[in-house]
């Protein structure tokens, strides 16, 4: 198919809207407040859906929403002419569940006690950005820049949560 100016808006735009649909997390980055909260809840609600999957499908979509995250972020930091956009939340989504893999891999009864302790700790690692993280932040651009500081937060906070499972389910 010849591209027209006419049929290229047409995939640009059905292209842009799946970005935009994907970076902000289905719309929460749209929240007027702490939209990075709002993503990680996203994270939250989806982890119950995702770890039916059990730990390997779990991974491999916590991977593939990881890549698609990296084209969405970088798509939506160009629609939005700002580098790491506060609407972008995809980031937050994959961090968050990324920090739940161990409750999966591990085969730990999820309580809300577990769900809460894993978002105060992966929002707390987000906000904070130990260092790891923050040279991720600084290092990378475009779309592997917005995601990379996240996964390693999420990375981070798996790491904390598999602490503390040890500490108090063991």
């Amino acid at each position: 198919m010849t591209q027209t100016p006419e049929n290229t808006r047409e995939t640009g735009f059905a292209s842009n809207s799946l970005a935009l649909f994907v970076a902000t997390g289905a719309g929460a980055g749209y929240a007027p407040v702490a939209p990075g909260t709002f993503g990680s809840a996203v994270g939250v609600l989806l982890f119950p859906l995702i770890a039916l999957f059990g730990p390997w499908l779990y991974l491999l979509t916590a991977l593939a929403l990881l890549s698609l995250g990296v084209w969405a972020a970088d798509e939506a930091e160009r629609i939005f002419e700002r580098k790491d956009d506060g609407r972008i939340v995809i980031d937050e989504i994959v961090g968050q569940l990324l920090t739940y893999a161990p409750l999966v891999v591990f085969e730990v009864s999820v309580g809300l006690l577990w769900l809460v302790t894993g978002f105060v700790v992966f929002r707390g690692l987000d906000i904070w950005k130990p260092g790891p993280a923050r040279w991720a932040e600084r290092s990378f651009a475009g779309g592997a820049g917005v995601m990379l500081d996240d996964v390693i937060a999420g990375l981070m906070g798996a790491g904390v949560l598999l602490v503390l499972i040890g500490i108090f389910s063991g």
